[in-house]
This record gives C-alpha cells, sequence and structure tokens, in this order.
C-alpha cells in the first residue's frame, strides 16, 4: 500500500515560510516552532502561527506529547507511520509546486522589496553526469549551504530568508525508443 500525502481542503496559500517549514519537516521529521525559528530565522511567533496553518489545511498535525508546553509537528502522511527518511513522491511533488508559486509570488511583486533586494540571483546548465556523480553534486550543494542554514550563525544585518532551490534532474530523450547519445568524447585524437 503506497503512501500519499493528504491533500488540502482547500488551496494552500503561498508563502516562502510555509514552503520553508514543511522542507524542513521533511529534513528533521519533528519539530517545535521554536526550533524551527532558531533553523529558519525567524521568530517562534510567526513560525508558530504558519505550523498551525499547514495544520489547518491538513499538511501536517501535531505529535503527541507527555506534558509540557511544547508542541512538536510532524508531516501528516496517510496509512502507517511512515519509516524514518521515507518522503513519499507526493510530498516531493507538493514541495516542487510550492517552491514554483513561491517564486513565481517573488517576480510578481519583487518591485515592493527594498531595491537592494529586487533582484536575483539564479543559474542553469546542463551537464552529463553518473547517478553517482548526481548525487555526489547534490551533496556538494547541500554542504555549501548548510553553513547558511545553522542555527548557531548570527546572519549579519539586513539579512532576510533567502530561498534556495536547486533541483537536479535527467533529461529525458524525446524519442524514448532511442537511446540519448553519449556526450561527445573530448579526449579522443
Amino acid at each position: 500500500m503506497e503512501r500519499a500525502l493528504r491533500r488540502p481542503r482547500r488551496p494552500l496559500p503561498d508563502h516562502p515560510v510555509r514552503v520553508a517549514l514543511l522542507d524542513l519537516l521533511a529534513e528533521v521529521g519533528t519539530l517545535t516552532s521554536t526550533q524551527a525559528a532558531a533553523r529558519l530565522g525567524h521568530s517562534s511567533g510567526l513560525c508558530s502561527f504558519h505550523l498551525r496553518q499547514l495544520a489547518l489545511y491538513g499538511l501536517i498535525e501535531e505529535v503527541p506529547r507527555k506534558g509540557g508546553r511544547a508542541r512538536p509537528w510532524r508531516l501528516k502522511w496517510e496509512g502507517t507511520a511512515r519509516p524514518e527518511r521515507e518522503r513519499p513522491e507526493e510530498f516531493d511533488r507538493l514541495a516542487r509546486e510550492l517552491e514554483d508559486e513561491s517564486y513565481q509570488h517573488w517576480v510578481d511583486r519583487r518591485s515592493e522589496a527594498p531595491v537592494e533586494w529586487q533582484h536575483d540571483e539564479s543559474f542553469s546548465a546542463v551537464v552529463h553526469l553518473t547517478p553517482t556523480e548526481m548525487a555526489e553534486l547534490a551533496s556538494s550543494i547541500s554542504s555549501l549551504l548548510a553553513p547558511y542554514g545553522d542555527p548557531n550563525r548570527r546572519p549579519g544585518a539586513g539579512a532576510r530568508p533567502v530561498a534556495a532551490v536547486t533541483r537536479l534532474f535527467p533529461l529525458l530523450n524525446e524519442n524514448p525508443a532511442r537511446p540519448s547519445a553519449p556526450p561527445p568524447d573530448s579526449g579522443a585524437p
């Protein structure tokens, strides 16, 4: 039986904090608003508000707790409890859609940002990799970004949350009956 993330009862409003919270929950499993605030650089109150909103849409749920005031949250999975580190394909699809919506929101409203924030940095490239190299590249990018998400890091004055989205995926051949040609061998005489 395949497990899937429950669909929201109504469209989920686009908000970069909610996207970041969903990604963070997928990474760590459970967290409180205080832990989310430390990781994302927002206030605990803001994270608490957005966690409650995600719960209203049926995407996350409170973890049963044993006393105390802390309210841990986790992703809401259909079916039985999910094994550690398993992310259903439905969650990955939803996360990518939320990233796309967040970027479109940025494009549509960038003129509302302070002048020094009215640009973005983006790049794309087609590279030729093996599956192992693709995994190594993903790991390198994660390692490069890790210091900026460190909860103990004190961002400089004027720092704001910035979405860093990387997608590595194979380009599929237009003609599935014919395999893609390998890249030309640049070392041949």
